[in-house]
């Protein structure tokens, strides 16, 4: 199906219901999952040759991955239509090829985070800004732990926020503790980094960890580039350098993007099918499915992907969504159909994603007539009656994917600025178009 321009959209958009009407079923191949994307690009630029990665997530964060990439010396060739991208360094360049960068990183906490990380190997000085809600979002627990091992990271706010300055002769290696309570992104960056030092490196994570799933892609991802990754308990050693020891890598469909089309197949009685997504993802987020069918959902795994039945029964239950949180929204809305009460906790970091996620939805979500329960660190949302309502996204994309989901059985739902959607899935109207 093609891609349906955000210029082109109504603003706000209308959803039209789909009630429970049931159809033979729908199959959605959603695109590439962004957390491996952006993981795998910037483990493509530290190849010894040109990589091609494939599957690959065409949006706005991936653009903007790219375009860093690009701006600090990188050859990066996409191609959308195949959705293959070859990244490769220039012959006799240094890890970083630039020693200077001014770089744009928009909205997106991968980007600034993971090149904040790899701009350590550089011999240079960098600087990296982004979007107004970027210079909100914290960053001083990276810079803490780069600045450990001798490497000049500092922000320009005295928030510990955005634009940060990465002032650096190369990566030596050493000892560093960092914390992963705000997010898991920093260690993250720290680990994609690291084995392309001149020493070891080994980290230490102090307190807690959120999101722990995207730690244990990482390092899943790092063993699939052929690096080697050693983890005892909340310490990661990692040798350096090393070199990467394959040339091509496949990208996973997105899981987050999927727990859209599973929670509408919920919530109108549907059959859903996700090809190409197994319960052994990388992603964390697949597990979305499994708490669907904890609520009264049928789940199938087969050969073919993913499938998620509604089956007229939707239970509300007290869930701790730290390890998935990207899924928090989803989860919610489809709390609003189910029997009973949902409280979802241990989320609080989400309050510092693309916008407060917690106050957000419970602001738009009471537009609908729904009670809701804002606590620091979750939610309880108790069903009732709805009716319509113009929500706002807060240009997050999240907010639009999920929100929209009520109109497939409330009638009267419009979705302000619908576009911001394409900051991870620039095709969703399009694909969701199957449902109404």
């Amino acid at each position: 199906m093609p891609t349906v321009s955000p210029t082109t959209l109504p603003d706000p958009y209308p959803v039209k219901p789909n009630g429970l009407h049931r159809s033979q079923g729908h199959s959605i191949r959603v695109p590439g999952s962004k957390s491996i994307t952006n993981r795998a690009l910037v483990l493509a630029a530290m190849a010894e040759r040109p990589f091609k990665l494939t599957g690959v997530l065409d949006s706005d964060d991936t653009r903007v991955m790219m375009t860093c990439l690009k701006d600090l010396g990188f050859q990066v060739a996409h191609d959308p239509g195949k959705e293959e991208t070859t990244v490769s360094r220039p012959a006799g360049s240094s890890r970083i090829p630039a020693s200077a960068a001014e770089l744009f990183v928009g909205n997106s906490g991968t980007t600034v985070r993971f090149l904040g990380a790899m701009l350590g190997l550089g011999k240079g000085t960098y600087r990296l800004d982004g979007v107004p809600r970027m210079r909100e979002r914290p960053i001083q627990d990276l810079l803490d732990g780069l600045n450990q091992l001798g490497i000049d990271a500092t922000s320009d706010a005295a928030t510990g926020c955005p634009p940060i300055a990465i002032r650096s002769q190369g990566w030596s290696g050493g000892r560093i503790r960092v914390k992963a309570d705000v997010s898991s992104q920093y260690l993250s960056g720290l680990m994609l980094a690291a084995p392309f030092g001149d020493g070891e490196t080994v980290i230490e994570v102090v307190g807690e960890a959120v999101s722990e799933p995207y730690i244990a892609m990482t390092v899943a991802m790092l063993r699939d580039f052929g690096l080697v990754v050693e983890v005892k308990g909340a310490t990661y050693r990692i040798p350096g350098p090393q070199t990467i020891k394959l040339d091509e890598y496949a990208i996973e469909p997105d899981a987050s993007s999927a727990s859209y089309f599973f929670a509408a197949a919920a919530i109108t009685n549907n059959l859903v099918v996700v090809p190409r997504l197994n319960l052994n993802s990388l992603q964390g987020d697949v597990h979305f499915a499994q708490i669907l069918q904890t609520m009264g959902c049928e789940l199938r795994e087969n050969a073919d992907g993913l499938t998620m039945i509604g089956t007229g029964t939707l239970r509300g239950i007290e869930i701790d969504m730290n390890a998935i949180s990207d899924t928090v929204m989803t989860l919610a809305v489809v709390a609003c159909f189910a029997e009973g009460p949902t409280t979802i906790a241990n989320v609080a970091h989400i309050r510092h994603k693309e916008t407060d996620r917690l106050s957000a939805l419970a602001t738009e979500l009471r537009k609908f007539g729904i009670r809701i329960d804002e606590r620091q660190d979750g939610l309880t949302i108790h069903p009732g009656p709805m009716h319509g309502a113009t929500v706002d996204t807060y240009d997050d994309h999240r907010m639009a994917m999920s929100l929209a989901l009520i109109g497939l059985r409330v009638p009267g739902v419009f979705i302000n600025n619908p576009g911001c959607v394409a900051k991870t899935y620039p095709n969703f109207w399009a694909d969701f178009a199957a449902f109404q």
